[in-house]
């Protein structure tokens, strides 16, 4: 069987997102998420494409797909050859673009977010946009088991640097972002 997806517009378009969908909980299938309830790692990728096509009205599969996909190379032995294989080469780009290097310390990793976010493709910055919100939902809902509130606060702030250097990408993920983030700040000075 062939596991390379069509090009994007040949047959249904659609299919790409629901192959992306399956690869993703597969490769994350033994990973868990850092709240305390320890959930699912699929969970995430879920809440970017519903965040994304749900709420923004996001419908181009290629950022679907590409949010789906986007902790597959960072978080498991997926590499971009093997998306660019299975998913074709804008979808692997994508993903390519919103990938940490793992080869670099954390905090350089991070401020290489900040100092790029604003080169990045226009496809790249609503899976960016997406998986900051996401994130910060989380960490409202259920933060990560041993994280302290400076640490929560730390990261909220550093999401916003992240996300003002996307401004001007997508109205509804910015004000969705904005939001989430408003509820962070004033949960954490509680």
């Amino acid at each position: 069987m062939d596991s390379s997806v069509p090009e994007q517009g040949v047959n249904d378009p659609w299919s790409v997102v629901v192959t992306a969908l399956q690869f993703a909980a597969d490769r994350h299938c033994h990973q868990r998420r850092k709240d305390k309830a320890a959930s699912p790692y699929i969970n995430h990728p879920i809440a970017l494409l519903h965040l994304l096509h749900q709420e923004a009205g996001v419908i181009d599969p290629v950022v679907l797909a590409s949010a789906l996909l986007h902790d597959t190379v960072e978080d498991t032995d997926t590499s971009l050859a093997e998306l660019e294989t299975r998913f074709g080469p804008e979808i692997a780009g994508v993903v390519a673009q919103v990938t940490d290097d793992k080869s670099l310390p954390k905090a350089v990793r991070k401020q290489h977010q900040v100092d790029h976010a604003s080169s990045l493709c226009d496809r790249a910055k609503l899976v960016k946009l997406a998986d900051k919100t996401a994130n910060l939902r989380d960490l409202v809902a259920s933060p990560p088991a041993g994280w302290s509130v400076t640490r929560c606060q730390d990261y909220c702030r550093w999401a916003k640097q992240v996300v003002d250097e996307l401004r001007g990408t997508h109205q509804t993920l910015e004000a969705q972002f904005d939001q989430v983030y408003g509820e962070a700040i004033s949960q954490m000075a509680a």
